[in-house]
């Protein structure tokens, strides 16, 4: 994959791609309901794969990796709408867990 792109990249080019409109981002509210639709989407499509509910004959083929894009989508619009650096966020989180949980789970080498 040579296109390799970092979180600023791809916050860039979503905030370029919603910038060129007048109504530029949806409120955190409507944002919310959006990442939860687009979440709903996902649970159904991963139902359909690994679950025991198989699609209807009349419903659109998808994958879980559009789900997937779909949802990273909304939640970079989501951060970029309150001017939330994820990659600081993403720091965070990883700090939080290798401090807190660190000694949680069972590493592979031991």
């Amino acid at each position: 994959m040579g296109n390799s792109k970092t979180l600023k990249d791809v916050q860039a080019e979503v905030d370029a791609y919603i910038g060129q409109f007048k109504e530029g981002y949806f409120s955190p509210l409507a944002l919310l309901a959006r990442l939860t639709e687009e979440l709903g989407e996902l649970a159904r499509e991963v139902n359909h794969y690994y679950g025991e509910k198989p699609k209807k004959a009349t419903e659109k083929e998808r994958t879980i990796e559009e789900e997937l894009g779909d949802m990273l989508f909304v939640l970079i619009c989501f951060a970029n709408s309150l001017h939330i650096d994820l990659e600081e966020a993403h720091n965070l989180v990883m700090n939080k867990f290798q401090i807190r949980d660190k000694d949680r789970w069972t590493r592979i080498e031991e």
